[in-house]
C-alpha cells in the first residue's frame, strides 16, 4: 500500500459530514484547528512504538485518551503506510472507511473517549517525521524525530495542532543495543528472551504539545553531566553523538555554555527550568539548526566540528544552543495557540538567546553578531514581495512552512530589542516572567504577553504593537546636513520613508553617531539620541558642531531601519571602515552600504573596492562571513554582465592576496581561502587551489583538513578544473555523510552540461535522495561559475515545479524549487519567464507561489543593480 497523503491520486470523499469534501492531501486550515479545539479536549497520549520491523515501517500503537462535546464528530491526524485497527470507545471501525487524506473521522463522539490506532508509519530521509539514517562509516542506523510544524502525525496518530495538548507516555521497542531517549528520563530497558531486542517503558510527560514531543533511537554514543536548578533540583544533563564523530564532540565546552544559559535563565525569568533532565542530542541529516524539543533537544551535526571552523560557526553554535534552552520557557512551558503566533516563540528565542550570549559567555559580541547576520536577514525577508506583518496570518500548515523566515526571527527579534529598550530591561523581564507563572503549561496569544508588559512597564503598548507587529516593510532613515563654508552644521534633520506598497512611518529610539579621522583612526567624537517619529525630524543639538568625516544614524543599532550614507560618508567609508574602532559601528556601516547597493543606489563596483580595500582588518567573525557572501553577490549578479568577468576576476584576486596578507591560522585566513575557493575564474587561480590542496604550495597556519580539502575540490569542480573520477576517489577516501554531501555538491557544480543534467536527473526523475543530498547538490548545479549551462534547464525548472510540489514532502519541495532557480543568469529572459508561469498559475498552492515569487523578486532586484551599475 502506498501512504495516504499527499501523493495520493484520487482523495476520497472524507466522511465528516455528510456530502461534504475533506480538504485533500495533509494540509489543516486554522478554522478546522479552531472548530476541533471547540469539541475536543485532550488528556493523554500511550504511544508503542517497535522498531525492530525492518528499514521502511516501524509498528505504531496509540492509545488517546480526550473529552468531547457528546454526538460531535471531529477527526484526527495520521499519515501511515497501513493501518490494521482503529477502535473508538471500544467500537471497532473499518479504516478503509474513515482514514483518508491523513485523517481519521470520528463521529458520535462521548464526552469521555478512548481512542486506540494500530498502524505501520513509514521511515523517511527528507528530516521530517522519524528520519532514518545509515552511517556509511560503519552502517550502523540512527533515528531521530522532527516535528515541528505537522509532523507527528507521521509517527503516531495525533490531534496535530498546539492548543490541543497532553501528557505523552511513549513505550519504545528497540534493538537492546540502542540508546533510547524521549523527553523524559530514559529507563532502564526489559531485555527481551532472545537478548537482542528491548523495550523502553518511559514515564508520562507533562502537558505539552505534539510538536516537542521526541523520540532519538540508535546506538548513539553519549556522556552525562548535572546542575542544580533554582528549584533546587538536580537537573541530569545529557550529550549524544554518533559514534563515528564522537571523538569530535566537545561535550564538556557544551555542558559550560548550558550551564551559564540555565543560570541565566533561571535568574532572568525568575521561574525554574521545568522539565525533569536536558539531553542535547547531535543527530545526522537535519533540515534546521536544532529543534527545541521539550528536554530533548536535537542539532545540526554542522555543529560537531571535525575539521577547523571560523568563529562564526562557533559562537553560531552557542547562540543557537541558548536558542533552545530559551524555548524551554518560551514555546515548551507556555505554548502559542496557533502558529500566527510563531513569530513570538522564535523571535523571543532569538533575543533571548543574544543578549545571554552577550552577558553570559564569553562571546561578548553578540550583538554584533546579530546585527551582521540577523538583522542583513530580516532587512532582505522585509523587502521582499511576500513580506507581512511580524504577526502573519496564518490561514494553514503551508502558510506555516514558508513562514520560518527573517521577519518571523530576526525581525521580531530586532523588535523586541527595541521594546525591552522602550520599557526597560527590568520590566522587560519582570513582565516576561508573571506571563511564565501565570500561564505555565498552558496556551496563549501576543496579547497574554503584552498585558504583562503593560502592567510592569506601566506603558500603554496597543499603538507599539499595532505600528510595529501589525504592518509590514521596512522604514528608511537618512541624513539630511547643511554646513557653512568652515565646514560647522547649521541643520541636521533625519528623512524617514517607507515603501509605497507599506507605507507606515515608525517612532525609532535612535542614536548618531560623528566620525573623525584621527591619526589614522576613524574615531566618535560626538554622540546623541534622539526620537525621530514622522517624515522629517530636526534634530538642532547637532547644529553648530563641525561636520564629521562620517555621520552614523542608528549608532549603536537601536532602531530596526535602514539607514543611508550621505555622499561624503559613503566615501569615508569606502576608504576608511577598516579604521572604524568599534564593531558594532563597523558592522553598521558595512550594512549601510550593502544595503545601498541592493536598492541600486550606489553601484555594485563601488562596494566590490569597499569590501576588497576594508575585510581584511575586519575582526569579527560573523560579519566577514556575512561580507564575503555579499561580495560574491555583487560580483556575480549585481555588477553589469559587460563588466562581470573582470570584476570576478578582480574579487578572486583580491580574495587571494588578503588570503596571503591574512595572519598564520587566522579566522580570516581560513575565510578567505574558502572564499577564493568559491570564486575561480581562471586556469591560474585553479592551479593555486590544486597546489594547497595537494600540499605542492603552502599558507603559514594553513591546515588542510578533511572539509577544507573538499571545499578546495568544490571549487575547483565549479571551473572544471577536476572531475567525476577525482570526486569519487576523494569521496572514496573520506566516505562519510559529510563527504557524501560535498561529494553531491562538487559533482553538481561540474560546469559541463552533462554533468549538470546528470545531477538534475537525480533531483527530479529520482526521488531517494536524502534531504542534505538534495540540498548539496542543488547548491553545486547553480554555482554561478556555471551560469551559461544554466540557460537550458529554465524551461524544466517551470515544467517540474507543480509535480513536485504535489508529490514531494514540503522540505524536500522547498529545496528543489528555492534551491534549483538559476537566479546565476539574472537576465531579463529569465524574468519574464517567472513572470508568465506565475500568471500562468494563479491557483496554484500559495506556499508555492510565495516561492517563486521570492526567486522572481532576486531576479529583478539583481536587474536594478546592473542598470545602476552601468551608470557609472
Amino acid at each position: 500500500m502506498v501512504a495516504v497523503g499527499a501523493n495520493c491520486a484520487n482523495p476520497r470523499r472524507h466522511p465528516l459530514t455528510p456530502g461534504s469534501t475533506a480538504v485533500p492531501g495533509e494540509n489543516l486550515t486554522r478554522i478546522e484547528a479552531q472548530e476541533r479545539r471547540d469539541v475536543v479536549d485532550t488528556q493523554s497520549y500511550e504511544v508503542a512504538l517497535d522498531l525492530t520491523k525492518g528499514s521502511e515501517v516501524f509498528g505504531s500503537r496509540s492509545v488517546v485518551r480526550f473529552t468531547a462535546t457528546p454526538e460531535s464528530f471531529t477527526f484526527i491526524d495520521l499519515i501511515a503506510r497501513d493501518v490494521r485497527e482503529i477502535s473508538l470507545n471500544g467500537e471497532q471501525l473499518d479504516p478503509s472507511e474513515v482514514f483518508a487524506d491523513s485523517r481519521i473521522a470520528l463521529t458520535g463522539l462521548q464526552a469521555e473517549n478512548v481512542l486506540v490506532v494500530d498502524a505501520d508509519c513509514e521511515y523517511t530521509n527528507t528530516g521530517e517525521g522519524l528520519h532514518r539514517f545509515v552511517d556509511p562509516v560503519d552502517d550502523e542506523v540512527y533515528l531521530y524525530s522532527q516535528f515541528e510544524v505537522p509532523d507527528s502525525r507521521r509517527v503516531f496518530a495525533v490531534f496535530e495542532q498546539p492548543d490541543l495538548k497532553a501528557t505523552f507516555q511513549f513505550t519504545i521497542t528497540a534493538p537492546a543495543a540502542w540508546k533510547v531517549v524521549s523527553n523524559s528520563p530514559t529507563p532502564e530497558p526489559i531485555v527481551h528472551d532472545d537478548d537482542s531486542i528491548a523495550t523502553w517503558g518511559f514515564e508520562p510527560t507533562p502537558r505539552i504539545s505534539s510538536y516537542i514531543t521526541a523520540l532519538v533511537a540508535g546506538p548513539y554514543e553519549s556522556t552525562f553531566s548535572e546542575l542544580t536548578s533554582a528549584s533546587g533540583d538536580v537537573i541530569p544533563l545529557g550529550v549524544y553523538g554518533r559514534k563515528s564523530l564522537w571523538q569530535h564532540l566537545d561535550a564538556d565546552y557544551i555542558f559550560d555554555k548550558t550551564r551559564e544559559g540555565f543560570a541565566y535563565y533561571e535568574s532572568k525569568f525568575g521561574v525554574p527550568y521545568p522539565f525533569a533532565k536536558y539531553d542535547q542530542l547531535f543527530v545526522p541529516e537535519f533540515n534546521a539548526g536544532a529543534m527545541e524539543n521539550a528536554g530533548a533537544v536535537t542539532f545540526t551535526e554542522t555543529y560537531v566540528f571535525r575539521s577547523k571552523v571560523t568563529d562564526a560557526v562557533k559562537e553560531r553554535r552557542v547562540v543557537t544552543i541558548l536558542h533552545e534552552l530559551a524555548h524551554m520557557w518560551f514555546g515548551d512551558l507556555v505554548t502559542m495557540k496557533w502558529w500566527n503566533d510563531l513569530w513570538l516563540n522564535e523571535s523571543f528565542a532569538e533575543w533571548a538567546s543574544t543578549i545571554a550570549t552577550a552577558e553570559a559567555t564569553e562571546w561578548t559580541e553578540a550583538w554584533t553578531t546579530f546585527n551582521a547576520m540577523e538583522k542583513t536577514w530580516a532587512y532582505r525577508q522585509d523587502q521582499l514581495p511576500s513580506t507581512h506583518p511580524i504577526v502573519a496570518e496564518i490561514n494553514d500548515l503551508e502558510d506555516v512552512q514558508v513562514n520560518f523566515d527573517g521577519i518571523t526571527y530576526a525581525k521580531g527579534g530586532s523588535v523586541l530589542k527595541q521594546l525591552a529598550a522602550w520599557v526597560g530591561i527590568e520590566a522587560f523581564f519582570g513582565g516576561v516572567s508573571q506571563y511564565f507563572q501565570k500561564h505555565s503549561w498552558g496556551n496563549t496569544e501576543l496579547s497574554d504577553l503584552l498585558v504583562e508588559l503593560e502592567a510592569t512597564s506601566g506603558r500603554d503598548l496597543s499603538t507599539w504593537s499595532k505600528k510595529w507587529l501589525e504592518t509590514a516593510g521596512v522604514n528608511t532613515l537618512e541624513p539630511v546636513i547643511a554646513d557653512d563654508a568652515n565646514g560647522v552644521i547649521s541643520r541636521f534633520a533625519v528623512t524617514q520613508t517607507a515603501p509605497a506598497d507599506y507605507p507606515t512611518i515608525r517612532p525609532h529610539r535612535l542614536g548618531i553617531g560623528f566620525y573623525t579621522l584621527r591619526d589614522g583612526a576613524l574615531t566618535r567624537t560626538h554622540y546623541v539620541e534622539v526620537d525621530v517619529d514622522g517624515d522629517r525630524t530636526e534634530v538642532p543639538e547637532l547644529q553648530g558642531i563641525q561636520r564629521p568625516d562620517l555621520v552614523l544614524l542608528n549608532d549603536n543599532d537601536l532602531a530596526y531601519a535602514k539607514i543611508r550614507l550621505d555622499e561624503q560618508s559613503l566615501a569615508t567609508a569606502i576608504a576608511h571602515l577598516a579604521d572604524i574602532s568599534d564593531p558594532l559601528a563597523r558592522s553598521l556601516v558595512w550594512g549601510a552600504a550593502w544595503d545601498q547597493t541592493r536598492d541600486a543606489e550606489t553601484p555594485a563596483s563601488d562596494y566590490i573596492d569597499l569590501v576588497l580595500g576594508n575585510i581584511g582588518r575586519e575582526t569579527e567573525s560573523t560579519t566577514v562571513r556575512t561580507t564575503l557572501a555579499q561580495l560574491r553577490t555583487a560580483a556575480t549578479l549585481y555588477v553589469e554582465p559587460a563588466n562581470r568577468h573582470e570584476a570576478r576576476l578582480k574579487v578572486a584576486d583580491g580574495l587571494w592576496a588578503l588570503a596571503e596578507s591574512a595572519e598564520a591560522g587566522s579566522d580570516s585566513q581560513l575565510q578567505f581561502v574558502t572564499a577564493f575557493a568559491n570564486a575561480l575564474v581562471t586556469p591560474e587561480h585553479a592551479g593555486i587551489i590544486g597546489r594547497l590542496r595537494s600540499g605542492e604550495e603552502t599558507l603559514p597556519g594553513l591546515e588542510i583538513d578533511a572539509d577544507l580539502s573538499w571545499q578546495l575540490l568544490v571549487g575547483l569542480a565549479t571551473i572544471g578544473a577536476t572531475d567525476a573520477s577525482k570526486i569519487d576517489a576523494a569521496l572514496a577516501a573520506d566516505n562519510t555523510a559529510k563527504g557524501g554531501e560535498f561529494a553531491a555538491q562538487a559533482r553538481a557544480a561540474l560546469p559541463d552540461s552533462a554533468s549538470k543534467r546528470a545531477a538534475w536527473a537525480s533531483l527530479i526523475e529520482r526521488d531517494d535522495a536524502p534531504n542534505t543530498i538534495v540540498r548539496s547538490a542543488a547548491l553545486g548545479f547553480v554555482h554561478p561559475a556555471g551560469a551559461e549551462v544554466l540557460a537550458e534547464f529554465v524551461p524544466a525548472y517551470f515544467d517540474m515545479l507543480l509535480p513536485i510540489w504535489e508529490s514531494r514532502s514540503y522540505q524536500i519541495a522547498q529545496y528543489l524549487v528555492v534551491g534549483l532557480f538559476p537566479t546565476a543568469l539574472a537576465n531579463l529572459e529569465l524574468r519574464d519567464t517567472t513572470r508568465a508561469w506565475l500568471s500562468a498559475n494563479q491557483d496554484a498552492a500559495p506556499a508555492l507561489r510565495r516561492l517563486v515569487l521570492e526567486n522572481l523578486a532576486d531576479v529583478e532586484r539583481s536587474l536594478a543593480a546592473q542598470s545602476r551599475d552601468t551608470e557609472d
